[in-house]
């Protein structure tokens, strides 16, 4: 399961790749360290630079796995920056690629956004990105390559949480890697980068919100995904079920949790299996009490206290009013004895600071004084959801997000409730919002997938047409595939 929902929150990219080389490589400009500015607060360490022949970029399958090979990859020059922000003893990576032949370059730049715990992604990002025609750049926060495991930098050796490298993960990393990647482009290229813009999905996309509202001159383009915003509530929002279960004392198995979004399905979904708007699906869990269900072998009765478990996970927590969307699988957020690892790391090596805390043993008192004293400690760090975007909309950005009604571990709600937080009567003249039914965690699932999001965004940064519509297509189970689109919500 934990292997699954790793693929699910990185999009499936890794950390590192093998390079297979092309017969011939290009000419192009030269591949070597050159001098580097230190962000404000920052030094630079050490700045190396590696020539990678073009060819087929491939991937291991650890920590992230099951990312595709990414063929056609021309040839590049990756500069890795190590800088360390002084009395934080940090010691930050940024890697940036660029294309070697200068007529490859499109003047773009791309910085791109991390996963769960991990920060940023030196393989498939980078890869892609080239390949598109951008210098493309990723950090790892200084806080390593593990998007699961933080034992090994959230906490210092006498068990005091380490600031400088949470500020790193939470936002100044985001925002030396925009400063450096741009710096690296220029002097390579010995021309000013036209154009900047963000690309991520989950952290990667509470990163991009966290730059729209904290660095509004960072990026023109942010593009960010299904993003985990409002992350001192939502990390241990995700918890709740656990204090539902132990509240109402029912440990339901996977297959009868599943049984009720399967009975919400069939109850408010249309033919393709989907709930094309989950607000308005007001079947309630109550209404399979006394169905017999078999799982794993066993007949089972589906029971009151069991439906109104599932219904209470479905409400949310009432400290935010939401919980996961019906139709979203409930495999992560509403499994009995199983926390989501993201909420149980941050609850165990952040909140607590006590690797040997128990989630499973949360009760709603308890799980009160625990959402509330992430708030007292996080907020301010890594809430990254401030609804004041004037200044990015002064700066004449735009941020273009979509967020599918499906997704089974960050709540729809949470990023619909922020859009309707920003003030001002021109918020679709820089920020629009894309809901896709059916659609799971940053892509996936039954319903019509996005297509061309990042295409949208250059022409509406570059050529000042905002999308009225997102594209996209779904695929029948026939084979027969349909292309649409959707309008942003207002």
């Amino acid at each position: 399961m934990r292997r699954r929902l790793i693929m699910l929150m990185a999009a499936a990219v890794p950390l590192s790749a093998t390079f297979l080389p092309a017969a011939a490589g290009a000419a192009g400009t030269r591949c070597a360290a050159l001098p580097v500015a230190a962000p404000p607060g920052a030094t630079v360490e050490a700045v190396t630079a590696t020539a990678q022949p073009a060819g087929t970029v491939s991937f291991p399958d650890s920590p992230i796995p099951g990312q595709p090979p990414v063929t056609d990859v021309p040839a590049r020059c990756e500069v890795t920056v190590t800088l360390t922000h002084p009395g934080g003893n940090d010691h930050v990576h940024v890697k940036i690629a660029l294309p070697q032949d200068p007529k490859r370059w499109s003047g773009r730049f791309q910085a791109t956004g991390g996963s769960a715990y991990l920060a940023g992604d030196f393989g498939f990002p980078l890869a892609t990105g080239v390949k598109a025609g951008y210098v493309t750049a990723a950090t790892d926060a200084g806080v390593g390559g593990d998007p699961v495991d933080v034992s090994g930098w959230a906490l210092d050796a006498d068990g005091r949480l380490d600031t400088a490298l949470l500020t790193n993960f939470a936002s100044r990393s985001a925002h030396d890697m925009a400063l450096i990647g741009k710096d690296v482009a220029d002097r390579f290229y010995s021309r000013r980068v036209t154009y900047s813009y963000w690309t991520g999905c989950s952290t990667g996309g509470r990163q991009g919100y966290q730059e729209a509202q904290a660095y509004p001159a960072d990026f023109q383009g942010i593009l960010a995904n299904a993003p985990a915003i409002d992350w001192d509530r939502f990390a241990i929002a995700t918890l709740w079920s656990q204090a539902v279960f132990n509240e109402t004392s029912t440990h339901p198995s996977p297959c009868v949790v599943d049984t009720f979004t399967k009975a919400a399905i069939a109850a408010c979904g249309n033919d393709d299996g989907y709930i094309e708007n989950p607000a308005d699906c007001h079947w309630d869990a109550r209404r399979l009490v006394g169905r017999k269900v078999v799982c794993d072998g066993q007949t089972i009765t589906i029971d009151r206290a069991t439906a109104e478990a599932v219904n209470r996970i479905w409400a949310g927590p009432p400290q935010l009013g939401y919980g996961p969307n019906k139709g979203a699988s409930l495999a992560a957020l509403g499994a009995a004895s199983s926390p989501f690892f993201v909420a149980d790391t941050w609850a165990k090596y952040f909140v607590t600071r006590d690797p040997a805390f128990d989630p499973k043993e949360l009760t709603y008192r308890t799980f009160d004084r625990l959402l509330r004293s992430s708030e007292r400690q996080f907020h301010d760090i890594i809430g990254s959801d401030d609804p004041d975007l004037s200044r990015f909309a002064r700066a004449g950005g735009k941020l273009l997000s979509w967020h599918g009604q499906a997704d089974e571990l960050v709540p729809t709600r949470g990023t619909v409730t922020y859009r309707r937080q920003v003030k001002g009567s021109d918020v679709d003249d820089f920020y629009r919002l894309f809901l896709l039914p059916g659609v799971t965690h940053c892509g996936g699932g039954t319903g019509p997938q996005p297509t061309g999001d990042l295409d949208a965004l250059v022409n509406w940064v570059e050529h000042g047409q905002a999308p009225a519509t997102l594209p996209t297509t779904l695929t029948h189970s026939d084979g027969t595939v349909v292309t649409g689109a959707v309008r942003p919500v207002h």
